[in-house]
């Protein structure tokens, strides 16, 4: 009888933290929808918003961006949603959770964070329609908090590690966007 005395209350702390952890699993939010609001770096013009929308097996990723410079930019998911310094170099490098080299977004090696280029065209406005199967808005490769970075030029998409895509020009932090009302 003396030894159940010690053991029960040790089993219902047990329960009591396993019945926590399971409210929080329950409650944990699928996210389906992001934005990120692109802000012009110190010096620059461009701005916009990204959505991100998770779809069976891809991410698809939609906007418009203003005030680039005609033709291609460098477009990434950094490692950190911090906008934080006038050059946006507080949003770290690209991100890569997999320690992969730099590619382009189809390479089986790239950056999680490795989105390739999109085109400004004459009045310097992009308009962003990409699906990317790498990124995601839940699990281990969640962008959710990371920053979003337009760069002056093009990424070559081989240069290592940044695909020599120059200087940051429009900054953004993913967030869960509200639910869009059918």
């Amino acid at each position: 009888m003396r030894s159940t005395r010690f053991l029960i209350p040790g089993f219902v702390a047990l329960i009591a933290a396993a019945t926590v952890y399971s409210s929080e699993i329950l409650n944990q939010q699928r996210v389906v929808r992001a934005i990120a609001v692109l802000h012009p770096t110190e010096g620059n013009k461009a701005r916009g918003v990204i959505v991100f929308v998770q779809k069976n097996g891809y991410v698809e990723i939609t906007g418009e961006v203003t005030g680039l410079t005609p033709g291609f930019h460098g477009f990434h998911i950094h490692e950190y949603g911090d906008c934080s310094d006038p050059k946006a170099l507080s949003t770290g490098g690209h991100y890569n959770p997999t320690n992969k080299p730099h590619g382009a977004p189809d390479s089986t090696e790239r950056h999680v964070g490795d989105l390739g280029n999109i085109h400004a065209d004459s009045s310097g406005k992009a308009i962003i329609r990409i699906q990317d199967k790498v990124i995601s808005l839940n699990g281990p490769y969640s962008i959710i908090g990371r920053g979003v970075i337009i760069h002056s030029g093009p990424d070559d998409l081989k240069t290592q590690p940044t695909g020599n895509a120059g200087a940051r020009v429009a900054c953004g932090v993913i967030g869960i966007a509200a639910p869009v009302s059918e």
